[in-house]
């Protein structure tokens, strides 16, 4: 959004208004706990609400067919109705009057029923109908393991689509009559497979309520959509369980259906009669549980699917839609995410903006990242590497000052802070990173004091959420509390290595953490991660990466060169070759080493630690944890290596921050821009 009030562009972006956010993570005795995350508490001061910009947004009921002028007609009958209520969120361009819009969604129910309820006396209904409308937007991704959960996240998917369209296209009949020149006038770009029911909606209201024929609206439909996918896997494709949307959205389950049949013909036209590949292909999955594809239905119906990365356009294309692109192949394109330089420099760095200017005589590099590449001509001046030395030793104190008052620890700047913050996952790979500062404590308590002198002293800094169902994710962020707390207290060990947990992870938390950083660790297993911006932001900050050949890590060494990095581990082939030999891994002794202090108890919990590592061991070692490890120590070594030589060191954080225009979203946008919307800037006067 910053991107595209910034380069000009005509645009509006579309989200629900939450309650609550994710949740506010407390650790307690090292185990994550969620409390909730009241984040509109006190209100927020950017936001206008817009009480007068409301639609109603229908549920469940059943379809009734009519005869209107001679031609058959569908009418739905909902059998609840909610209201959207718009709050606004102006996103001010850099440099520019342009001012674009965020619109959010707040669930209320509706005026009719609530009035019928009060003026029968029954206040009892009219409060639950009250609390059933506003839990629609009351949650962040409900937890969907349930029928009731997956039921609430379809509604919260539709909620935010029917009002979203319902605005859309109120906007377009104000100075338009006919439908004729929408595709012209409208781009709608989804992201991810979430808002997929936008299809059959706009096809229901063009039909139903427009009286479009269906050649008519599905052209229309077809030209107007287009789709961003972030997965890596066809397993991790969302699914709707037939039964469930047929219940909640009548209407559009038979528009699905019909939207099918016509794309199985279309294929009947291409392949005949193979069952197998219409079956791969189908928008309907047949089963034990008779689902809707939304990713199917996305795919047929937008013009362009865009991967986000190089690596992961190829991942689609012959893994997880390679049906699609033997049919479509000029439907996929890729586009690189970024990330904004005017937040993750400008606003979370200033001593580094200030300086790059200084050196760049310009602060233009603030609109046009692919000026920082002029700092690569002063690399070798000494002037400009103390004042970039200087820049990172402040940012590294308000850093060692935030980790005091948040957890009581203090930590020396004087130390390589070595930092891995995101969400925790297995395939992220924490645990690897852990299992690394075992080893490196276990090194430093066998060693003679003589050669303690020459261990570069480390702050290792991890934090992140786990999903309040994921069990394991929640063990590694107890096996990190665990190991820090024998770690912290080794007098053995002192100041050498201190292991640090930052607690309830946020964008507010990375903006302090992010420029304090020296090495930052982006070690997925490779072919796992869709793309990743994290890594770009401490790009950007000058943080050198420690990473494996992953998503956008590929197109980052590409710029700033292999030599500025430490690399490691397997690559996508390999990783893709090492499982279908059944996980034939190398070997190491040092990774059962530090396996085994865990499953002993060394750190204690040892019952609780067991179910952590037996999803590392042998066959189970599903993201190559052990295969890694010999490399990822290697790299570890290489990044001890160069943090000694600070010249050498500082050097390389220059060469980052020159290197990071690529991965500006300023790019992103406008080749979004160029490539899929077909939209020129549009400057205020």
């Amino acid at each position: 959004m910053d991107s595209l009030a910034t380069m000009d562009f005509p645009a509006w972006g579309y989200g629900l208004r939450y309650q609550y956010g994710l949740f506010r993570q407390v650790i307690l005795d090292g185990f994550q706990h969620e409390q909730p995350d009241y984040w509109l508490n006190f209100g927020n001061p950017w936001e206008i609400e817009r009480v007068h910009v409301s639609y109603p947004v229908k549920f469940y009921g059943a379809v009734e067919e009519k005869v209107l002028e001679g031609k058959k007609c569908h009418v739905w009958v909902p059998g609840e109705t909610v209201e959207a209520v718009a709050y606004d969120n102006p996103i001010p361009g850099y440099g520019t009057r342009n001012t674009i819009n965020l619109r959010l969604w707040a669930a209320k129910p509706s005026d009719q029923h609530d009035m019928e309820a009060f003026n029968t006396g029954d206040y009892i209904n009219a409060v639950i109908n009250r609390q059933r409308a506003e839990t629609i937007s009351s949650l962040l991704y409900p937890d969907d393991r349930s029928y009731q959960g997956k039921e609430l996240r379809l509604k919260q998917q539709y909620f935010f689509v029917s009002a979203s369209l319902q605005d859309i296209i109120r906007r377009f009949k104000d100075s338009h009559s006919t439908f004729d020149d929408f595709p012209e006038k409208v781009a709608l770009q989804l992201n991810d497979t979430h808002p997929s029911l936008a299809i059959p909606e706009v096809m229901r209201v063009l039909i139903d309520e427009e009286y479009l024929d269906w050649e008519k609206a599905w052209g229309i439909v077809s030209k107007i959509f287009s789709l961003t996918i972030h997965a890596v896997n066809p397993e991790g494709l969302e699914k709707v369980p037939v039964d469930l949307l047929g219940s909640l959205l009548p209407r559009h389950l038979q528009i699905i259906y019909q939207i099918n049949f016509l794309f199985m013909e279309e294929l009947k036209k291409r392949y005949g009669l193979d069952y197998n590949r219409l079956s791969r292909m189908s928008i309907v999955e047949e089963g034990a549980v008779k689902s809707i594809r939304m990713a199917n239905l996305s795919l047929v119906c937008c013009h362009t699917v865009d991967g986000v990365s190089r690596i992961h356009l190829a991942t689609l294309k012959t893994r997880v839609f390679k049906d699609f692109h033997e049919f479509w192949p000029q439907k996929f394109q890729y586009k690189t995410n970024g990330v904004t330089q005017r937040r993750w420099i400008v606003v979370s760095n200033p001593p580094l903006s200030g300086l790059i200017s200084k050196w760049l005589g310009t602060d233009a590099w603030i609109r046009d990242m692919d000026l920082l590449l002029g700092l690569r001509d002063h690399t070798e001046d000494t002037s400009l590497q103390e004042e970039w030395m200087m820049v990172r030793r402040v940012n590294k104190i308000r850093l060692s000052e935030f980790i005091e008052a948040m957890i009581g620890m203090k930590v020396s700047p004087d130390a390589m802070f070595d930092v891995q913050i995101k969400r925790i996952h297995e395939y992220k790979r924490q645990l690897l990173n852990i299992l690394g500062i075992i080893h490196r404590y276990d090194c430093i308590k066998n060693m003679k004091e003589s050669d303690k002198e020459k261990v570069v002293p480390r702050v290792c800094i991890i934090g992140g959420k786990a999903a309040p169902g994921y069990e394991i994710a929640k063990k590694i962020i107890k096996l990190c509390h665990a190991v820090g707390e024998k770690i912290n207290n080794d007098s053995d060990v002192g100041d050498l290595l201190k292991l640090v947990f930052i607690p309830d992870y946020n964008v507010s938390v990375a903006e302090l953490v992010i420029p304090g950083s020296d090495l930052s660790q982006h070690i997925s297993t490779a072919g796992h991660e869709a793309s990743g911006t994290g890594s770009m932001k401490f790009l950007m900050n000058g943080c050198l990466l420690l990473a494996t050949a992953d998503g956008s890590t590929i197109e980052i060494i590409e710029e700033i060169g292999k030599e500025n990095m430490f690399i490691f581990g397997a690559n996508v082939q390999e990783v893709t070759n090492l499982r279908q030999k059944g996980l034939a891994v190398k070997k190491s002794l040092q990774f059962a080493r530090v396996v085994r202090m865990v499953a002993e108890g060394y750190f204690g919990f040892k019952d609780y630690f067991k179910s952590l590592c037996d999803t590392v061991e042998g066959s189970s070692d599903f993201y190559l944890l052990e295969n890694d490890f010999e490399s990822y120590l290697e790299a570890q070594a290489e990044a001890d290596k160069a943090f000694v030589d600070q010249k050498k060191w500082t050097k390389m954080s220059i060469l980052s921050t020159a290197g990071s225009g690529r991965f500006s979203s300023d790019r992103t946008i406008r080749d979004y821009a160029q490539n899929t919307w077909g939209i020129e800037p549009c400057k205020c006067p």
